[in-house]
């Protein structure tokens, strides 16, 4: 099941690095990223997109068959996605993924339908599902279904009234990890 927009994205702690457990909130409560894989020459390619997480922690990522990002995919299922949070201070989120590409036309026009509902931040109506129907299967429509496994944080930004940045060391945190007792 697709998760709904989230009214209020997690805003991270500028005091400490985020839990397991926040982090997967936060990946869960943002809606955009910039989606990273191997291309076959040169380096690595970037592209900035909407994901649409799910009940089932996968992050759906709307793409047409023909673009490089589903070809990339077939090849090496290896991505990674790094999530945005839109306001200042900027924060974001590495999250390493395991993908595959879902051809089933009813889940393409779900993401889609999600993902205008993301873009505009109001769910799209029910009775736009005919022109995401449409326009699904004109454009060749597939999900990249992104399964989480790994995540990294950077350093935090400087909190309100003038500290400076905390430069500590972050690891990678299992996706599934659990937070410290």
């Amino acid at each position: 099941m697709l998760l709904p927009i989230s009214p209020e994205p997690f805003i991270a702690p500028t005091d400490r690095d985020m839990l397991p457990s926040e982090r997967r909130l936060f990946v869960r409560t943002h809606r955009t990223c910039v989606l990273g894989y191997r291309r076959r020459q040169d380096g690595p390619a970037m592209s900035v997109v909407y994901y649409v997480p799910t009940d089932g922690d996968e992050l759906l990522v709307s793409t047409t068959a023909g673009r490089a990002k589903a070809r990339a995919v077939a090849r090496n299922p290896k991505i990674s996605l790094c999530v945005l949070d839109e306001r200042w201070p900027f924060v974001y989120l590495q999250v390493y993924a395991d993908a595959v590409v879902d051809a089933d036309p009813r889940l393409a026009v779900d993401v889609l339908m999600a993902v205008a509902g993301r873009m505009s931040g109001e769910p799209t109506n029910e009775d736009a599902r005919p022109f995401f129907e449409s326009m699904a299967e004109e454009e060749h429509r597939v999900v990249l279904r992104c399964r989480p496994y790994e995540t990294f944080a950077p350093p935090r930004p400087a909190p309100a009234g003038g500290e400076s940045v905390v430069h500590g060391v972050s690891g990678a945190v299992a996706w599934d990890a659990p937070d410290p007792s």
